[in-house]
């Protein structure tokens, strides 16, 4: 059954609960489960979330046990001798796609790019059990006539479900696929796409009437297939004839770089990316997904560095990435189109560094079909507006959980150290505030922060409950704290400006 905007979007068992009884089965300590099953929930205090704390660190071991790359034999299909030239000039495209072809034929390997500068005029589809390497002083460039990235394909687009031109690497359905070696993926979005972002016609954006579009295709749960972009021409059945579902038209949503969507066994590793249309890294619906020793340079805005989103079992290390956008972001849908779809969970990232203009991690703001049980440890924020941002709107709903963060070190961020937002931008005028609650902070440490260490500030019909913050740094912050609809915060060996910070007692209100 269709779910129309008028649902809940939380889980139904829980708020069919009868309302009085669940007010007060809270009121002394009880939580109602997810199968509408009253049980006792430990009260919030610095001892219990302490022990808390250290039982999510514990599972661990756990989710990583079941995070593997996935292993290729050693056959290696050189890209060159399908007819590949790494001279800048020559389309590389149909000697690539062959070797993949041939690669997935004999069961399974490396389809290697050498040395060179390659030309790609349209997208690199994967297909299963192949390792598209890319030996060091290897580059790929892709073209950027939008006509090259057709037949439209199903894609997440800002977390909502459409058609749209391919992501320039891409692959749907497929398992035991990877992008690795020492070499360069360049978008080469400047000058085309990034006219799509930065140029204004009519009074906005090119692109914005689409995205208006789309979103009131998803906040009406309209079926996929009728939310055609790209050059409004959907074929589905590889007939060559339009399906009937487009405008027939251009529409200006630009690809991602990277888009893996229901694929498991992803591994990603030691590669650099540049130059992103949209967002960089974006596996979607994924399970088993690593993303290893990759570099992100900056492109123009929207250039997320690395965004898994509704996936399960995720590990991100060793990463330096630097973009204008999110650097690191998780996300799970948008709005209505996302409350029934599966959400995100069991994150590992650890041992990187980031450098954004906006956020340099962060939860949201799409993140409608829930995230829980993400674990982010010993990273480097160098420069950030927002060092860590959790960040929804009132058209969201969702819930986030058990979030785990230790051993965070920061230089300079503009607004705040640590944040929640209900407000984010692009509201619609709904009302299904986020929940969010259990979040876990120790060991993180910041030179500078230009606004606040902690804008924590809910909404008053769904506050932030249950926040543990201990032994953290912060040497100077140059304005006073915003705390409000929160409740329960705890902290120990909290220092700020020198002065110990001790959290607000009770529930705060604006």
């Amino acid at each position: 059954m269709a779910l129309t905007q008028h649902e809940d979007p939380r889980p139904e068992s829980v708020f069919s609960f009868p309302r009085c009884i669940l007010i007060t089965l809270i009121a002394v300590g009880i939580l109602v489960s997810s199968d509408g099953i009253a049980q006792m929930r430990t009260p919030w205090t610095l001892a219990s979330a302490r022990i808390l704390n250290d039982e999510g660190w514990n599972r661990v071991p756990e989710i990583l046990s079941r995070i593997k790359a996935p292993v290729f034999p050693k056959r290696s299909f050189d890209v060159t001798t399908f007819g590949a030239k790494g001279d800048g000039k020559t389309d590389a495209r149909p000697a690539i796609t062959a070797a993949i072809a041939a690669c997935a034929s004999a069961g399974s390997g490396r389809v290697v790019i050498p040395p060179g500068e390659y030309v790609v005029n349209g997208p690199i589809h994967l297909q299963s059990y192949v390792n598209l390497h890319l030996e060091e002083r290897a580059i790929i460039r892709f073209g950027t006539d939008p006509a090259m990235y057709t037949p439209l394909v199903l894609v997440r687009w800002e977390e909502t479900l459409c058609y749209n031109y391919s992501p320039l690497i891409y692959a749907r359905d497929a398992k035991n696929i990877a992008l690795t070696g020492k070499g360069l993926i360049d978008g080469q979005t400047e000058g085309t796409w990034s006219q799509w972002r930065e140029k204004a016609t009519g009074g906005g954006l090119v692109q914005d009437a689409d995205k208006t579009r789309l979103r009131q295709f998803g906040n009406d749960v309209t079926p996929v297939e009728t939310r055609v972009f790209g050059n409004g021409f959907l074929d589905l059945n590889g007939d060559g004839k339009n399906d009937g579902q487009g405008t027939g038209r251009q529409h200006f949503l630009r690809p991602t770089l990277v888009q893996f969507i229901i694929c498991e066994n992803i591994l990603i590793e030691g590669l650099s990316f540049k130059s992103a249309p949209f967002w960089t890294i974006h596996p979607v619906f994924c399970k088993n997904v690593t993303v290893r020793g990759v570099n992100i340079f900056e492109g123009i805005l929207n250039d997320d560095g690395i965004n898994p989103d509704s996936c399960t079992d995720v590990l991100i290390e060793n990463c330096n990435i630097s973009t204008r956008d999110d650097a690191i972001a998780i996300k799970a849908g948008r709005d209505q189109d996302a409350w029934k779809r599966p959400g995100t969970e069991n994150v590992i990232i650890r041992n990187c560094m980031l450098r954004s203009m906006t956020n340099a991690f962060t939860i949201g703001s799409e993140m409608s079909g829930g995230v829980r049980n993400v674990y982010v440890e010993n990273v480097f924020i160098h420069d950030a507006e927002h060092g860590i941002n959790f960040k929804t709107n009132l058209d969201r709903g969702g819930q986030v959980e058990n979030i785990y963060m230790r051993n965070i070190h920061m230089d300079e961020v503009q607004t705040a150290v640590f944040m929640f937002q209900m407000d984010y931008q692009g509201y619609r005028g709904n009302n299904f505030p986020t929940r969010f609650n259990d979040f876990f902070v120790r060991n993180l440490t910041c030179r500078l922060s230009q606004n606040h260490t902690f804008k924590i500030v809910g909404v008053e019909q769904e506050h932030i409950e249950r926040i543990y913050l201990e032994t953290i740094s912060v040497l100077r912050s140059l304005n006073d704290d915003r705390i409000a609809f929160t409740r329960d915060i705890v902290a120990d060996k909290v220092v700020v400006n020198g002065k110990p910070w001790s959290a607000p007692a009770g529930v705060m209100e604006e």
